[in-house]
Order: structure tokens, then C-alpha cells, then sequence
């Protein structure tokens, strides 16, 4: 079936008139009458009944005309997808994350500001499952704690952190106004597993050590809400990036550590691969914020 044809019909089915509707489709009058014969000849009924004085519907005139309306609608609406899609600006995308950082939810929402009709699928996961996620192609985006370049998957640092104690309100530390490290020597440590961040746990571990203290750990958590919460219990002290002191617990406090703590990276990762439009869009939105942050940092 030829669009072209549907698109004539509608017109005359509209204006009841082939003069009419020739007019408003900028052609001829004869022309427009042979290529409705051709329709109906194509079809094999009679859409219109057709006197010197006046044009009108036959019945199934109506009822393709009812069809024709949802065709044509339908076809205009995938092309302006098809369009939207082709500049990033539909679809939908896949992110990973570690923890709600203040960075990855001011991202999110800038994202959605500028993008409104992009599906955002969010999933909480470690870096080492996000990392394998991204291998598998289960997600497009992971915002992990680890560095990427092994050929298949890259990173860009999006955020720059310190680390912070986090201590129950109680704990004799809790009136120091910062921690020296050697007074964590004896002291129960929650933490994460080492495989679900080797990199990450590596930084923190080393650390210590460089600072005389071997820490103590029993007990392990995956995530670091988790392990504040754990630590509201009373079962030990951890120590966490300083973006997660935005998670404001009861029963916790987070302090200063008073020896100069490394940086603690938050990396945006990626396949090298990704051809998507809208994922670009989104590492658009990522560099434009640690772009600002950097900026502020400096002011």
C-alpha cells in the first residue's frame, strides 16, 4: 500500500471536494482523481460516492479512513521517534552504581532535566559486579571506585573525595574534633569484602599500614549504608568515603582523620565500544559536573 495514496484519500475524504482537496495538496484536480481510482481499484471497493453536485463517504470509505487516520498517525509518531532516538534524545540507559554519592544523584537529576523522555534503570551494585556487568553489556554506565583502561572498558574520574571515620555517637573518640590514627589500633573494623572492591579496600588497607596500624576486621558489609548501620549497633568503627557523611543515621557520627587520607576516586565507566548517542549524552552531563566541582574547588 502506497502512504502516498493513503495521504491523498484522507484529503479528500476531509474536504468532501477533489477541487478542495487538490488545492491544499498543491497538485491538479485530474491527477488526484486518478491516482483515488487507482486506490480504489488497488483495494477493489468503492470509497467514495461521487455526483456533479457533491462527495460522500461510502461505508467502507469510512472504515478506511478510520484505519488510514491510525497508519499515517502511527508512521508521522516512529518517524519523530526514529529522529529522537538518532540524537539520544528517547531510549533508555543502564547505570551502575556503588553507593548514592552526592555527585551520582546531582547527575542523575541534571540528566533528566536536559533529557526528560531518557528511561533511566538504576541498580545498585558493587564495582567488581558492575564491572562484570559492563563486560556482559547488562549496563551501560557504572559509576565504580576502581581506574579502567584494559582496552575494553574505560573511566574518567567524576569525583574526588577524602575518608572519613565513622564511630558510634558513644564512642570514647566520639569529643576528639579529629582521629589520629594510631589511636584505631585495638579497635574492630567494619569493612567491605576486598573482593568487591580490591582496589578501593587496597587504598584503605595500605594506608593504615603506612600509618603503623593493621586493622582489625569482623565484620564485613557490601554496601556502605550497611556498614553505618552496622556501626549504629555499636559493633565496630569504619571508615568510608567522605560522601557517604551525607547519609545522616542515627545513633552514628562520622570525624576527621587527622593525618593527611589519600584521594578517594569515584570513576564513571563505560564500554570503549558504546556507539550509543545517549550515553555520550550522559558522559556529556558527568564532565560538564566535575568540570563545576573542579571549578569551585578552586575558587
Amino acid at each position: 500500500m502506497d502512504i502516498r495514496k493513503m495521504r491523498y484519500f484522507m484529503m479528500v475524504a476531509e474536504e468532501l471536494n477533489f477541487s478542495r482537496a487538490a488545492e491544499r495538496l498543491r497538485m491538479a484536480q485530474p491527477p488526484l482523481s486518478q491516482e483515488i481510482r487507482k486506490l480504489e481499484e488497488e483495494l477493489g471497493v468503492q470509497l467514495f460516492h461521487r455526483t456533479k453536485r457533491m462527495v460522500e463517504h461510502t461505508d467502507a470509505g469510512r472504515i478506511f479512513l478510520e484505519g488510514s487516520q491510525q497508519i499515517v498517525l502511527q508512521l508521522e509518531r516512529t518517524i519523530k521517534e526514529t529522529q529522537l532516538a538518532a540524537e539520544g534524545k528517547i531510549g533508555s540507559l543502564i547505570i551502575g552504581f556503588v553507593d548514592s554519592t552526592e555527585i551520582v544523584i546531582e547527575v542523575l537529576n541534571k540528566f533528566r532535566e536536559r533529557f526528560p523522555k531518557i528511561q533511566l534503570i538504576l541498580r545498585e551494585m558493587t564495582t567488581e559486579q558492575q564491572l562484570n556487568a559492563l563486560y556482559e553489556k547488562q549496563i551501560h554506565i557504572g559509576f565504580i571506585r576502581s581506574k579502567l583502561n584494559n582496552g575494553i572498558l574505560t573511566s574518567e574520574v567524576c569525583s574526588e573525595e577524602s575518608l572519613r571515620l565513622v564511630l558510634h555517637q558513644d564512642h570514647p573518640f566520639a569529643s576528639l574534633p579529629e582521629i589520629p590514627l594510631r589511636l584505631l589500633i585495638d579497635e574492630p573494623f567494619i569493612l567491605f569484602p576486598r573482593h568487591m572492591g580490591p582496589n578501593f579496600y587496597d587504598l584503605i588497607i595500605s594506608y593504615f599500614w603506612d600509618h603503623g596500624v593493621s586493622i582489625n576486621v569482623v565484620q564485613e558489609a557490601i554496601q556502605m549504608q550497611t556498614i553505618v548501620n552496622l556501626v549504629a549497633t555499636g559493633m565496630g568503627v569504619s571508615v568510608v568515603p567522605s560522601s557517604v557523611e551525607s547519609y545522616k543515621h542515627p545513633g552514628v557520627i562520622y570525624k576527621k582523620i587527622q593525618e593527611t587520607t589519600p584521594k578517594v576516586n569515584l570513576y564513571v565507566g563505560w564500554r570503549e565500544d558504546e556507539k550509543s548517542v545517549v550515553v555520550n549524552h550522559f558522559l556529556t552531563v558527568v564532565r560538564e559536573m566535575y568540570s563545576n566541582l573542579q571549578f569551585d574547588h578552586q575558587k
